[in-house]
């Protein structure tokens, strides 16, 4: 019976490490590299897709990266493993900023403007 509840806590635990591990927010997007860009292609483009802990990245150069939570801080960090390279990212998901320096900033499309016609009080 103990074997059984220590069994059962194990696999409990490792649900929920695998859980955690996930980004804490939502970085699929596009953003702008403001900092530090390469080739100093200020303004460039750069693209995030999340897919649960898988996070892909095309930088403003175009190249195409893949990254994970980072173990050390899966809340807040992203690991490029072709980099050796972390990126901490802000709870909104706003932006991105690398260990080299370089920062993305999330571009967000202009607000929706809603044009109303003239209000006719009876006719």
């Amino acid at each position: 019976m103990k074997r059984v509840a220590i069994l059962i806590g194990l696999v409990g635990a490792c649900v929920a490490g695998s859980a955690s591990a996930q980004p804490s927010a939502n970085l699929t997007g596009t953003y702008r590299c403001i900092q530090m860009c390469r080739d100093g292609m200020i303004g460039a483009p750069a693209f995030v897709t999340q897919n649960g802990d898988s996070v892909n990245l095309t930088t403003e150069t175009g190249e195409s990266l893949q990254a994970t939570p980072d173990w050390n801080a899966p809340n807040s960090r992203l690991w490029i493993d072709a980099r050796d390279e972390s990126a901490v990212y802000s709870p909104d998901g706003m932006r991105i900023q690398f260990d080299d320096g370089r920062v993305w900033q999330r571009d967000l499309p202009p607000p929706l403007i809603v044009q109303r016609g003239p209000v006719v009080y009876g006719r």
